[in-house]
């Protein structure tokens, strides 16, 4: 058969004119590439990331220290903390859920003075980008004093403020627990629930003796056993390819429960207030994507402009990455309970919400 211009044309009509109908693709094809490089953007523009929080403990409290600490303070990349001279340095860094510090020791005013060598010693993480840039300030400001001063006099020390077997795999895994917790049932439910009412199921559902509670807990407990099994795979493979370390305990069963629990009826609560499957998946994609970009899933939120960390602190994934992370890393429980209550809470009233919008019939 000869070819036909004509048929060719008619079919790219036809095919184009259902593209253009369907809400999902055009937010693919148009919607969600603005939406990544709007993300990528922002988090990569250069415009500075805002300044990284740092303890400080000054064991000497001289004049020549108090002056080095007071030269730190002044520049606009960190803000420092300062710790008591009695506290244990590494165990406080560990209970603030930071790797980030730096100590000036005893006698440091005295040996500066004199021209003696003396340390300043930086903690951090080898997979962090702030200990570097920590680092990298103190580095200037020691070099900035050894000018005025004798040259070489203060030297910098290097020490990790976690095990320094971790590496960046350690930090990953966290978050891609709570990328998992998102995903699949935002993505799941949201459909589901909005092609279910399309398609008359809850109306057939109504029928049964399965109330609207059941039908919503059945699906946060499907979702809370596949977020398991994920959070166990993900870690066998972190472990044994990468040589990840999963430190195992009772917190990470709380947020495994906590994330599904919560995401299960925020897609429940998109898919039943959106009027239709189209609709409701393009509501879905805006809350998901961006809440997966700017929560700490894969780039350090402290490594974000301040309006973009901003952000990030009212996006529930970014309490449920750091709550994973307070127990697997840092096994700074106190900080986990501020985030377990957080997603409880608003869990909780989502699920109420979820339950009170849903309905078996159409009015």
């Amino acid at each position: 058969m000869a070819f036909s211009a004509s048929r060719m044309l008619a079919e790219l009509k036809v095919y184009a004119r259902g593209n253009l109908r369907s809400r999902e693709g055009l937010f693919f094809t148009l919607v969600f590439p603005i939406i990544l490089i709007i993300l990528f953007g922002a988090i990569f523009s250069g415009g500075g990331s805002g300044p990284t929080t740092v303890y400080v403990q000054n064991l000497d409290g001289g004049q020549a220290s108090t002056a080095f600490v007071g030269a730190l303070n002044s520049t606009t990349a960190i803000v420092l903390r300062p710790v008591a001279q009695d506290v244990n340095f590494s165990q406080y860094l560990s209970s603030h859920s930071s790797t980030d510090g730096i100590v000036v020791p005893q006698g440091f005013t005295t040996d500066y003075a004199t021209g003696q060598k003396v340390n300043v010693t930086v903690y951090g993480n080898p997979a962090s980008t702030t200990s570097a840039i920590v680092y990298g300030i103190t580095s200037e400001i020691v070099n900035a004093f050894n000018l005025h001063g004798s040259s070489g006099v203060i030297g910098v020390t290097q020490r990790t403020a976690v095990s320094s077997a971790y590496k960046y795999i350690d930090f990953l895994v966290p978050g891609l627990i709570g990328f998992s917790a998102l995903t699949s049932p935002m993505f799941a439910i949201t459909n589901l629930s909005s092609t279910y009412r399309r398609d008359k199921v809850f109306k057939l559902l109504s029928l049964t003796p399965l109330t609207k509670t059941e039908w919503l807990m059945s699906k946060i407990i499907w979702y809370i056993f596949t977020t398991t099994v994920s959070f166990v795979l993900m870690s066998a493979v972190g472990a044994f390819a990468f040589g990840a370390h999963i430190t195992l305990n009772w917190g990470i069963a709380v947020f495994l429960v906590l994330g599904p629990f919560f995401f299960v009826s925020l897609g429940m609560l998109v898919g039943t207030i959106s009027n239709s499957p189209e609709s409701a998946s393009v509501v879905g994609n805006l809350v998901t994507f961006p809440m997966m970009f700017l929560s700490g899933t894969f780039f350090p939120v402290q490594s974000m402009p301040m309006y973009l960390q901003a952000v990030a602190h009212v996006l529930p994934l970014y309490y449920l990455i750091e709550g994973l992370t307070n127990v697997m890393i840092y096994g700074n429980f106190a900080a986990a309970y501020f985030d377990m209550g957080l997603i409880f809470v608003i869990s909780a009233v989502t699920f109420a919400l979820a339950v009170r919008f849903f309905r078996w019939r159409e009015d």
